[in-house]
């Protein structure tokens, strides 16, 4: 008995250990059919942008397990989703603001579809293909691309992307494959694609770039196409050597190669044969003719001989000169050196913003490249002293002359002064080829001497933003001590007289118009602070600086001009007093100003165009003075948020919006700036709530812009 015990107890305990390793081994294959929370989120929410379309099949805005499920076109390794193919399924939609989530996805392919606006800022880092061909895509190249380093092909073919394809690309030295191709691109190729050491089939035809090719000699392509652009210049001679190299419809030189430099060494002879004699004028190509004597050979010997021999004197005679002016040119640095450290120690503390962006940091210097020609034939410029200085890059806005501005200002008359602010005031000029232009005539006296010698390079980098939401910089005049900035006439005034000091208190800026006033302005500020190198901060962000066109696009002014006024926010004048509503509290408190800083300001702006209210109004009951500090407290509170509405909208908006936009704000208005969103994000959340509100691109002003109040008026459905 106590046998058959023992044996029961025995086969007891070992049938529960196996009951338990089946357990776990069952529970470890569930595990491995369960995908990643993250990448069902972001799975879920570019669903969403995509307007939930039915050829998704599986797919779902909430819950839903993508790797287990299958879900169209994605394919997952364990618990990873690594593959989207989704290419040609007539999509249409954005792409959302969580792709960054899906960190082991390595093939992404929405080609051939209908998505549009900007590509997504955050982008799934580790890509190795990235597919975004025959779509509607607007904007530029996200940043996001430069960390891609296990990038090998791409494709943003067929779209509507602009503006220059960015200098992004020092980083993916593994890309094969590259296709810009039948896009808006303009400007010249980016200098970091002399990095991409592995690149052999670039296409870049059909856009509107300019420069030369120069920066892609040395590479290991095999095929490239460049047809259809406005490049110039000479084909470099190492492309005929090309497989395939397309490139009518270009403004090269006539000739395939550049011109041989004015002197240049004779090149060797590849057999002693093949060679002319100067003696008959016949030449000898197959060693049978003109040879008929010792003689000849013997003169022949003679003259290699001479020839060699004046070499090496030549080249003597020339090691001895670049000697002799090298300790010239020494003598010169040293004195030059000797007179100039006084100077550079009274222009150390100046302008800290500007010295920053020419100090070369450690981590930078893995990734330094020989400067492109333009920026090494940068105009030089004579300064104040008399001597002449070399500025970075050269300038592509117009160079006008005084007496032109003046005559096309009228005398800078005040029936021609349209604005006014800390540098200066603003003018109409009307020109004689009928364009219209806004000149900003600089107060000299808001420049002090070191900011003045700034002035040509502030202009240079001005000149080089583009971005459909920023004012152009078109022209300068440095002229007879007179410093003028010529901007691109944006003519339906700014955001804060339309919101503040409308005549007409019968025409207002309705519900959907204000909210993409909103997402245009961070893109603006999102393209100035995370896609310039080095970022560009605006630190004067206010709704007087956002102007609006005839159909209520808004255009961000001076940017880039508080690299000329760098310490102008620390001096308190009555032109400044306005500003302080937008003033972030760690500026208040330590003067620093950083991209966290300009957030704090657009949060601002989008409060008063939420509320209709002034950021400081001296005439409200004290507790309501303060914009910020009176809506913070209310800002997710439904029914206090219902009554913070700009009266003029009518109650014309709808909640869930309404919240969203809130919502925004209270993040935006954090006083801890670390806590505040980078732009990218704010933009993909502003894109977000159009999405879900159905915001349709504008029309028309009377469509989508303008609310009259008239009786039979309806508010647009924007409901969820």
């Amino acid at each position: 008995m106590a046998d058959q015990s023992a044996g029961f107890s025995f086969f007891a305990v070992h049938f529960r250990s196996g009951f338990l390793v089946l357990a776990v081994i069952s529970a470890l294959r569930g595990a491995r059919g369960t995908t990643d929370p993250s990448d069902v989120q972001a799975l879920q929410t570019l669903y969403t942008s995509l307007n939930s379309p039915s050829q998704l099949t599986n797919w779902k805005s909430s819950g839903g397990d993508p790797c287990a499920e299958s879900w169209k076109g994605i394919t997952c390794e364990g618990s990873a989703v690594v593959s989207i193919e989704v290419s040609g399924l007539g999509l249409n939609g954005t792409m959302g603001y969580l792709l960054t989530n899906l960190v082991s996805l390595k093939k992404f392919d929405l080609s051939n579809n209908n998505i549009h606006d900007g590509i997504p800022y955050q982008l799934p880092p580790n890509l190795t293909s990235l597919n975004f061909a025959g779509n509607n895509l607007t904007g530029n190249l996200p940043y996001s691309i430069s960390s891609m380093v296990n990038l090998n092909y791409m494709n943003v073919s067929r779209n509507s992307l602009s503006l220059s394809p960015g200098d992004i690309f020092a980083n993916v030295s593994n890309l094969t494959t590259a296709d810009f191709s039948y896009n808006n691109f303009s400007g010249d190729l980016p200098a970091s694609f002399s990095a991409l050491a592995n690149l052999s089939s670039l296409y870049m035809q059909n856009n509107q770039l300019t420069g030369s090719l120069n920066v892609l000699v040395g590479l290991p392509l095999t095929t490239l196409n460049v047809a259809n652009n406005h490049f110039s210049g000479w084909i470099p001679k190492e492309f005929s050597s090309l497989q395939t190299f397309i490139y009518d419809g270009n403004s090269f030189a006539n000739s395939p190669a550049p011109p041989p430099p004015t002197f240049t060494a004779p090149p060797p002879a590849k057999s002693r044969n093949n060679r002319t004699h100067s003696g008959s004028g016949t030449s000898t190509l197959d060693g049978s003719a003109g040879q008929t004597s010792g003689s000849s050979k013997g003169l022949s010997t003679a003259a290699i001989v001479g020839i060699i021999a004046g070499s090496v004197l030549l080249l003597l005679v020339l090691l001895l000169a670049i000697y002799c002016c090298r300790r010239k040119s020494n003598k010169k640095k040293r004195g030059a050196r000797a007179s100039t450290r006084g100077i550079q120690s009274v222009k150390s503390n100046v302008n800290p913003e500007m010295q920053e962006q020419r100090v070369i940091t450690t981590a930078s210097v893995i990734d330094l490249k020989p400067p492109p020609a333009d920026v090494l034939l940068a105009e030089r410029v004579p300064s104040k002293n008399g001597s002449v200085r070399r500025i970075k890059s050269p300038i592509t806005a117009t160079s006008y002359t005084v007496a032109s501005l003046q005559t096309a200002a009228n005398s800078f008359g005040q029936e021609n002064l349209i604005g006014e602010g800390s540098l200066g005031r603003v003018y109409r000029a009307d020109f004689p080829n009928g364009k219209i232009m806004a000149v900003k005539k600089i107060d000299n006296a808001a420049l002090s001497l070191q900011e003045e010698d700034n002035f040509l390079e502030a202009v240079s980098n001005m000149s080089r933003l583009r971005h459909p939401n920023i004012v152009t910089l078109v022209g300068y005049c440095a002229e007879h001590g007179q410093r003028l900035l010529v901007y691109e006439y944006v003519g339906n005034g700014n955001l804060h007289d339309l919101l503040h000091f409308a005549e007409d208190r019968s025409k207002t800026l309705n519900w959907n118009a204000r909210v993409r006033v909103a997402l245009g302005t961070a893109r603006a500020l999102e393209y100035l602070h995370e896609v310039c190198l080095p970022s560009v901060v605006h630190r004067n962000f206010k709704s007087a600086n956002i102007l609006l066109d005839e159909e209520l696009n808004p255009h961000l002014s001076d940017c880039g001009l508080a690299a000329l006024t760098p310490n102008t926010e620390r001096q308190v004048s009555a032109q400044m007093v306005g500003q302080f509503g937008y003033s972030a509290p760690e500026f208040a408190l330590s003067g620093v100003y950083t991209v966290k800083s300009d957030v704090y300001s657009f949060g601002v702006v989008m409060l008063e165009l939420l509320t209709g209210r002034k950021p400081l109004d001296s005439s409200r009951v004290r507790s309501e003075q303060s914009l910020v500090r009176w809506a913070t407290p209310q800002l997710h509170d439904i029914d206090a948020l219902a009554k913070m509405v700009d009266p003029a909208l009518n109650g014309m908006y709808p909640a869930k919006s309404l919240s969203r936009f809130a919502d925004i704000i209270a993040l935006c208005v954090q006083p801890e700036p670390e806590f505040r969103p980078p732009m990218s994000e704010v933009v993909q959340q502003l894109v977000r709530l159009v999405q879900r509100a159905g915001i349709s691109k504008r029309r028309s002003s009377d469509e989508m812009g303008f609310s009259y109040r008239t009786p039979d008026h309806e508010a647009i459905d924007m409901s969820f």
